[in-house]
């Protein structure tokens, strides 16, 4: 098979593993930068140029699009769909997780385990809002945020306020969830391929950080996850219309509560915690699945 991958950085752990995996079992793999494609959006002949040149037809593409480049790498993965290319993640799909507040709708219609979130555009709500998530500690979240950058822990009634102030003074939009305090500053992440988890993975935040991300100096581990873990992770996945997703965890007192569903997980994590081959499930996946003009959610927001 003929796959692109849309990715800024070749030489990212997943990327080069993504890339490898799939020459491992014969096929070719062409990583294109997201931003220098440019599109010829014409009537029932859509095209995609590449440095110059159009770029042929491929049997799959994977799109590994930054959270930065999001609108444009979503109108990029949506031309390789017009053309018939099987994208590994819709980008319909996509789009519904990179918006944090439309994930939390989603998961909360399918009934999904999540923390207290709350929304609001005035100020004048605040006190209101810190409320409705059960009251100091809070949890702050940037929209538009990634890999924990954005998330502020506001312990008192007091601070959680002027974050909230500060925040919505700057017309940023912000969401309010409650504190899972028994988590322990731990979470899970559940790598779903195809609707299985294929691996899970505890991550534990560095002294004295509440955030997980590795990112940020965590540390991870294998882990082995419950019947109800593990079907929350499905149900989270099939409600983004992911195939292929990291959906994050935490172990509260009423059960596992998904904090956020990505649709470009990192593979260096999880490989190196549980040995598994991420990458080769996920060239397997494409392999069985990877069949022309099957996007599923044509026309569909």
């Amino acid at each position: 098979m003929k796959i692109a991958m849309l990715a800024r950085n070749a030489n990212l752990y997943s990327h080069r593993r993504l890339k490898e995996a799939a020459e491992a079992r014969g096929h070719t793999l062409d990583i294109i930068n997201t931003l220098r494609c440019y599109m010829n959006i014409v009537s029932r002949r859509p095209e995609i140029y590449y440095n110059g040149e159009k770029l042929p037809l491929y049997d799959a593409v994977i799109p590994r699009i930054g959270a930065s480049v999001t609108f444009y790498g979503l109108a990029v993965l949506r031309q390789f769909e017009m053309m018939g290319v099987y994208p590994l993640n819709e980008s319909v799909g996509i789009g519904r997780s990179r918006d944090k507040l439309r994930s939390m709708q989603l998961l909360a219609r399918d009934g999904i385990g999540l923390p207290v979130t709350t929304f609001a555009h005035d100020p004048k709500q605040t006190e209101e809002v810190i409320r409705l998530a059960g009251g100091a500690p809070v949890v702050v979240k940037l929209l538009e945020g990634t890999q924990g950058i954005g998330v502020v822990l506001a312990d008192t009634e007091r601070s959680a306020k002027s974050v909230i102030e500060a925040f919505r003074g700057a017309d940023v939009n912000i969401m309010v969830q409650e504190f899972i305090k028994e988590a322990g500053g731990t979470d899970i992440r559940a790598l779903v391929v195809g609707g299985k988890v294929v691996a899970a993975m505890k991550r534990t935040g560095a002294e004295g950080e509440f955030r997980s991300n590795l990112h940020r100096g965590g540390s991870a581990m294998s882990i082995k996850i419950s019947p109800e873990e593990r079907a929350t992770a499905i149900r989270a996945a099939k409600s983004m219309g992911l195939n292929v997703c990291g959906v994050d965890m935490l172990r509260s007192n009423h059960g596992p509560v998904v904090m956020e569903v990505n649709s470009s997980p990192g593979l260096e994590g999880v490989e190196n915690a549980t040995g598994i081959d991420i990458a080769g499930k996920i060239i397997e996946f494409i392999e069985k699945n990877a069949k022309p003009n099957s996007t599923r959610t044509k026309g569909k927001g």
